[in-house]
């Protein structure tokens, strides 16, 4: 860990510094660090991971450019460099403009979820924005309602099921996964859908990397625990319902509570768990079923 958190603050040196080096597969977990560091709220932090993740990321494309070689996870880490670049240019720290925006967004957000979460009676539980933050959260709620036994899921195991589901369940989210390369570029199908490789990459990805998780997996998580997941945020509607069915669950259901916050954390897109407030947990525990199903 000490020499990858030294690879990380070398490549963070003036931009005088030499480029850093094509990404390696031993490189891949620097990257997921790199990516981790996107939720700090230190809005320079943030520019400069994006920075280096392009930087990186444009060198291994040339080198598979030249080779003639471009696999599916080049591509998938091309569109997070992508991605972190557009953000670290929308966040530019030194924007005043777009800073005094960021902090009335930020204000507002965090109005919206406190009201939300007061008028149902609960508190945030703060998640490490850590890139597993929408797991992690998950994981939190599903040891307080006691659908798994306390201590015996984490980030980890709730990737798992999400990207197993999902895997086994292609039809249900392929539409709704675009491929990396658009309707018409090489691997795509004809009507813009991920091909079979891409999807098996995607699952592989959710699974085993520190890539963020979102509407999928939360469609997921709910249908495979069979439990619904209400997520708190900060636009309207302030409340989004996912169920495991298209039918309703009885209102008395228990459901799994997280927050979703697009400008609170660093450069946003981070889960928090929802716990009651103090008094409130021998009524949550009162509407359990003692017939949902455990899944470890």
């Amino acid at each position: 860990m000490g020499s990858k958190r030294n690879k990380i603050k070398k490549m963070l040196s003036p931009a005088n510094s030499p480029p850093p080096p094509s990404v390696s597969p031993e490189d891949d977990d620097l990257m997921d660090d790199l990516f981790a560091q996107l939720d700090s709220k230190d809005q320079t932090v943030q520019a400069e991971s994006a920075t280096v993740i392009s930087e990186m990321q444009l060198n291994q494309t040339v080198n598979l450019d030249s080779s003639g070689k471009q696999d599916s996870k080049a591509r998938h880490r091309a569109r997070q460099a992508r991605k972190a670049a557009a953000l670290a240019e929308q966040y530019a720290p030194n924007d005043a403009e777009a800073d005094a925006r960021i902090e009335r967004e930020t204000a507002e957000e965090k109005r919206i979820i406190s009201a939300t979460c007061d008028e149902l009676g609960l508190q945030i539980h703060e998640i490490t924005p850590d890139g597993h933050c929408l797991f992690s959260a998950i994981a939190d709620q599903l040891q307080l309602l006691g659908l798994v036994p306390h201590g015996s899921v984490d980030y980890i195991t709730v990737r798992r099921v999400a990207a197993d589901y999902i895997y086994d369940h292609p039809d249900d989210f392929i539409p709704f996964l675009p491929s990396s390369a658009g309707e018409d570029g090489a691997g795509a199908t004809s009507s813009g859908f991920m091909s079979q490789k891409e999807f098996e990459v995607y699952c592989k990805s959710i699974r085993d990397t520190g890539v963020w998780g979102g509407e999928p997996e939360i469609l997921a998580l709910s249908r495979a625990y069979r439990i619904p997941i209400h997520v708190i945020q900060g636009s309207q509607p302030p409340i989004v319902e996912h169920n495991p069915t298209d039918i309703a669950p009885p209102k008395d259901s228990p459901v799994v509570r997280i927050s979703y916050h697009r400008r609170m954390y660093g450069l946003g897109e981070h889960y928090n768990s929802l716990r009651p407030k103090s008094g409130l947990s021998s009524t949550l525990k009162s509407l359990l079923h003692s017939n949902l199903p455990t899944i470890a």
